[in-house]
């Protein structure tokens, strides 16, 4: 851990302002990602706020934590975002500024929504972007993301989340970016206990996520489907929010699917002791994945991975090193891949292991201290001037 980063005028470690689009009380990605940077920016003695869109402020346990907004649903990238569009809060966001004094305001996923742009257009702070996302909204490939240019260039340092990322953004806008990856709490997934109730003479296999089609869960139970005439005590454990589409209905009611639990939304402690419940971890996704926290996840936890290789994935899982990789929108490869490490538990093994030494790199302790670096940097380097961006008074609507 390094020294903490002091103000120049207070000799104090610096106040940071972390800003996320996206409603922070249903759990998502970025959520999980600002939530565990800010607890660990805490841990080192920086003072820290959490700036978020919320639908269920009770739900939140977070002090440092301030609200604004009600957030609405938005498609975004083949799934759903829940990000504000207001525009009627530019005097309380002038007030929040002059009270919280930020040194740093850090934004994240900075040009989606209306919240974020409306901090940035009124930031006299040193500001920060991180976007997470690949593949993004129409409104990138219609020409409607030059719109929000003059936003873009009020941002001091520019992170992306891994090269896909990067790529993606960089289409729109280009700039000088360093890739940061989302972080993990690799102690909190490797000390995780097993459900008690799935301790028994079946194979587990698992799916961790939102219910979206992108995510690929159609996939899977096509290929459980064709394992589990071979496997009988194959079980299929599905954890996340959301309900199945009528696809995944389908499949299971023409191939009498049977053993498959649909879990719902869990807490990170549960969805944790599930990740340690499972023989295999399978994320079938079909695209627009800018990384794949639930795949770090798996690999803190010691659990075999069977993924698709697309972008974003294959940046994380290595095939045959850490994982297997296999083409996406393929049942049949899937069900190839898992019989393989339903069949060699030295497979498993081996997978595993070099995944628990991979995922060292995603410690938060790490992934802070890189970012820390990108404030520290443009802490020293530039001068904050109002001046050298011309906003309009009234931002625009920008949701991504």
């Amino acid at each position: 851990m390094s020294r903490p980063i002091l103000s120049a005028k207070t000799k104090q470690p610096i106040n940071i302002g972390i800003v996320s689009a996206y409603d922070h009380s249903a759990h998502g990605g970025v959520r999980d990602h600002v939530q565990n940077l800010a607890e660990e920016l805490r841990s080192w003695d920086y003072n820290v706020k959490v700036i978020a869109p919320c639908s269920k402020k009770e739900s939140i346990s977070d002090l440092d934590f301030i609200p604004f907004d009600r957030p609405i649903i938005v498609p975004s990238g083949g799934s759903w975002a829940r990000v504000s569009v207001s525009l009627w809060n530019r005097r309380r966001i002038e007030t929040m500024l002059k009270n919280e004094h930020f040194d740093v305001l850090h934004f994240h996923e900075p040009l989606a929504g209306t919240l974020p742009i409306n901090i940035i257009a009124l930031s006299n702070s040193i500001n920060i972007g991180t976007f997470h996302t690949y593949g993004g909204h129409k409104a990138y490939r219609v020409g409607l993301s030059r719109l929000a240019n003059p936003y873009f260039k009020k941002l001091h340092g520019k992170i992306a989340v891994s090269e896909p990322a990067k790529q993606f953004i960089s289409q729109y806008y280009p700039g000088e970016y360093n890739v940061i990856p989302n972080g993990v709490n690799i102690s909190f997934y490797s000390k995780a206990k097993p459900i008690n109730g799935y301790q028994d003479d079946y194979t587990n296999l698992l799916w961790v996520g939102r219910l979206d089609k992108r995510k690929g869960l159609r996939y899977l139970l096509e290929a459980y489907g064709t394992l589990k005439w071979d496997y009988p005590k194959l079980r299929l454990i599905v954890v996340g929010p959301g309900e199945p589409d009528g696809d995944c209905y389908r499949i299971i009611s023409e191939r009498n699917l049977q053993d498959i639990v649909f879990v719902g939304s869990v807490s990170d402690e549960i969805k944790a002791s599930y990740y340690k419940t499972a023989d295999i971890y399978c994320s079938p996704a079909t695209g627009n994945e800018s990384f794949g926290i639930v795949l770090i996840e798996a690999m803190a936890a010691g659990t075999p991975i069977v993924a698709t290789n697309i972008e974003g994935y294959s940046s994380v899982i290595t095939d045959e090193s850490n994982g297997l990789l296999v083409p996406p929108k393929n049942p049949d490869a899937l069900a190839i891949a898992i019989e393989r490490l339903l069949k060699d538990t030295s497979l498993q093994r081996r997978l595993a292991s070099k995944a628990t030494k991979d995922v060292k790199q995603y410690d938060w302790s790490k992934v802070t201290d890189q970012v820390l670096k990108v404030y520290k940097k443009h802490l020293n380097t530039n001068i904050v001037d109002n001046d050298t961006v011309e906003i309009k008074k009234r931002p625009i609507v920008w949701s991504i």
